[in-house]
């Protein structure tokens, strides 16, 4: 990808990007992803902002490309497809970035993985929190004030829906809303 392209995108294309020889393939390890198939998995939220950048969007939805584009950076500058830090991201995108991973963790749609249960989502996004993933503070707000629970009771399967330890989430205030529990 072109580093002076229109966007500001910042990924490295790999080498090998269309390398599908039957000994590179034979070579891949079950369930290891190669540099080549991460690149394009990542690849889908490029031309999530080239296609939207190319809408009329009304003034009010003006910035839907900023926060669908946004959601896969991280707060520590690692995240694609810009690379861009905690200060370069609006609140829109980190709070778009949480919904996007609870929501990937809880999916029982999903044919490459099992749903998990809440308690487990919230320490899988816990940690990330403390890798400087996702944003601490709204991370706090989601869990709470209840957001990550109005949702499981209205989306998730009531299997999934187990008791959360949120003293163990190490958060920096109580949780205003009732816990979930079986």
């Amino acid at each position: 990808m072109p580093a002076d392209n229109r966007w500001g995108f910042r990924m490295a294309v790999p080498e090998l990007l269309y390398d599908q020889g039957e000994l590179h393939n034979l070579r891949v390890g079950r369930g290891t992803l190669t540099e080549e198939d991460r690149y394009k998995i990542n690849e889908h939220i490029v031309q999530t902002e080239i296609m939207l950048s190319q809408l009329p969007f009304p003034r009010h939805l003006r910035r839907v490309v900023e926060v669908a584009a946004g959601h896969h950076e991280r707060l520590d500058g690692t995240g694609y497809p810009k690379g861009l830090a905690a200060d370069q991201l609006s609140t829109e995108a980190r709070m778009m970035a949480i919904a996007d991973i609870f929501e990937a963790l809880t999916a029982s749609d999903r044919p490459y993985k099992s749903a998990k249960p809440l308690s487990e989502a919230l320490r899988i996004m816990a940690r990330m929190r403390d890798e400087r993933h996702i944003d601490p503070d709204l991370f706090e707000i989601f869990v709470c004030e209840g957001v990550y629970l109005s949702y499981a009771q209205r989306f998730l399967q009531p299997g999934q829906i187990d008791a959360v330890d949120i003293d163990a989430l190490g958060l920096a205030r109580t949780q205003t809303s009732t816990s979930a529990s079986v």
